[in-house]
This record gives structure tokens, C-alpha cells and sequence, in this order.
């Protein structure tokens, strides 16, 4: 079974694009390449019990297990040996990603307390959009009971297209809800 996120892309998104920004060629229309989720915890290079939590929290939202990060270089203000647990990465690509796609647009963001739309400035100027979640619990998969603590994770989503209002239109599209 096609996702319907992917089957809205091919049927229906590209044209509309390709009428939109005039392509010549198919392959000039924007599309998802991967989302990147990650989730920095400096405080889990003192206790390892937090990366095995933070760990199955993510394979839960993602769908996917996560990889492990590790500190490059030791850097004493922050207590942090060299080659020490720091974070956590999942990269999503094809079926997943659209799946993660459309469980945050429908899903979780609408869960948000006083939410009004993401902010459209958060482009970095080749397309790519990156998104900030303050705590994990809007999403359906985390029980409220096994949380210890609200911790935040970035989204970042990658796309073809070759600036930002391109970016923009594509994640428009498929039903972001940005501010107006």
C-alpha cells in the first residue's frame, strides 16, 4: 500500500508545481530527499540509563532506531569526555519519511498548546526546513507516565528545490500548517 502522502506528490503536487514555478523538465520539481530527527543529551554522558530511555522514545516516534552520537573531543566546562554518549540521530527516507511527514502535520503539531502555525522564516536558503519541538509528548506513541523528563528534538526536512520559496511551496503542498 502506497502512502498517501507520496501517492498526493506524484498525482497531484507536481503539477501543480510545475505550473506554478514553469519547469521545463520533471526532474526540476522539488521533492523530499530525507528529515533528520535529533536530540542532543549533554547530561547522558554522566548517566547511561538516559540514552536507553531517549532511545526508545525516538524508535517509538520514528519508527526506526536511532544512532548514537558521540562527543568528538573532550571539552571540560561542560564535563564531557571524548568519545562520550551526547545525542542521539535518525535519518528518514522514502516510505518513513512520509509517514513521519504525515503523522507531524496531522498528528502532532495540532497537539501543540496555543499553536498558530510554524514560523515560514525557518528555511536556510537552499530549500531545507528546520523545525524545533519543545517537548515529545505531542506525539500519539509517548504515555505521559514514561516521561522523566520534557525534552525537545529537531526536525530537519531536505528537499530538490533551489531556495526557499520553492521549499516553501512544496511543504505547503503537502499541508504544513505555517503561519499566515
Amino acid at each position: 500500500m502506497e502512502n498517501s502522502l507520496k501517492t498526493l506528490y506524484n498525482n497531484k503536487i507536481c503539477q501543480e508545481l510545475q505550473k506554478q514555478f514553469n519547469y521545463s523538465n520533471i526532474h526540476e520539481i522539488p521533492k523530499l530527499i530525507k528529515i533528520t530527527i535529533n536530540r542532543g543529551l549533554g547530561e547522558a554522558a554522566n548517566n547511561t540509563k538516559i540514552i536507553e530511555k531517549n532511545l526508545n522514545e525516538i524508535r517509538l516516534i520514528t519508527g526506526q532506531k536511532p544512532k548514537v552520537t558521540k562527543s568528538k573531543k573532550a571539552i571540560a566546562g561542560f564535563k564531557i569526555r571524548e568519545n562520550v554518549p551526547v545525542g542521539l540521530m535518525v535519518t528518514l527516507r522514502k516510505d518513513k519519511m512520509y509517514d513521519f511527514l504525515n503523522k507531524l502535520i496531522n498528528l502532532a503539531l495540532p497537539r501543540i498548546r496555543d499553536f498558530r502555525g510554524i514560523n515560514c522564516e525557518n528555511f536556510d536558503g537552499r530549500g531545507n526546513y528546520n523545525l524545533g519541538l519543545k517537548e515529545q509528548i505531542i506525539f500519539p506513541e509517548i504515555k505521559y507516565d514514561d516521561v522523566d523528563k520534557i525534552r525537545g528534538l529537531n526536525i530537519t526536512i531536505v528537499t530538490t528545490a533551489q531556495n526557499d520559496r520553492e521549499g516553501l511551496a512544496l511543504l505547503q503542498k503537502f499541508g504544513m500548517p505555517f503561519k499566515k
